[in-house]
């Protein structure tokens, strides 16, 4: 089977509830119909020193990031209007690494595009059911792959998708870039939180994103 052929084994989903760790989480599809559910059936796509990605044991304790844990469990709080900006800020993160890493896996046999795909999926989703309690309007829900209301994350996109059409190594490096932005963004949204729920899932998403950063740059230095 050839590689393009086992990369798309990922199913698509069209909309409704995406598991985290096995809790389900209430969640629209992604728009453009380029969801990726985190299938575990990519066979033959294990990467150096890595596992399946699927919450299975990697070399050195790596994993990918694709299981961020369980679902939103903590209990609601507070948020500033600040913090409400941030929030929506996230979701245009979350939907930007997963539009630009889909554009990855379609070009690239590299299967940790796909992977982090599938993990933004759900990161995505968390945040949307945050958005949810606190009755945030959602900036990405209607809005096609690969574009965003927000114009400083549209130009982002755009140029991340050009340096990474380059090569292989370029979309590693672009996906990289992407992950440290979002463990800096994360470490800033974590300062004055309190709201135990958004906490919670701040925490997963930056030990995600680290995950992530790790498997882009196992795959870099191949």
């Amino acid at each position: 089977m050839k590689a393009t052929t086992r990369r798309r084994t990922i199913a698509i989903v069209a909309a409704g509830a995406l598991g985290l760790g096995g809790i389900a989480v209430a969640g629209p599809a992604l728009a453009g119909g380029d969801m990726l559910t985190a299938t575990r059936t990519a066979a033959g796509q294990q990467g150096p020193g890595m596992g399946n990605g699927y919450g299975t044991p990697m070399g050195a304790g790596m994993r990918d990031g694709t299981c961020v844990g369980a679902g939103v469990t903590a209990a609601q709080g507070t948020l500033s209007d600040q913090q409400k900006n941030t929030l929506v800020a996230m979701a245009q993160e979350e939907k930007l690494a997963h539009d630009l890493y889909v554009a990855f896996a379609a070009k690239y046999p590299a299967p940790v595009f796909d992977r982090i795909a599938a993990a933004e999926t759900q990161h995505l989703s968390v945040v949307r059911t945050l958005l949810a309690r606190y009755a945030v309007s959602d900036p990405t829900a209607g809005t096609a792959a690969g574009t965003f209301s927000d114009l400083s994350v549209q130009a982002a996109y755009h140029r991340l998708l050009a340096s990474g059409t380059a090569s292989q190594a370029a979309a590693l490096q672009a996906g990289q870039e992407v992950e440290r932005t979002d463990i800096a963004d994360l470490g800033k949204a974590l300062a004055g939180v309190t709201a135990p729920d958004v906490t919670q899932v701040y925490q997963r998403l930056l030990a995600a994103s680290q995950q992530h950063l790790t498997a882009f740059t196992t795959w870099a230095t191949r």
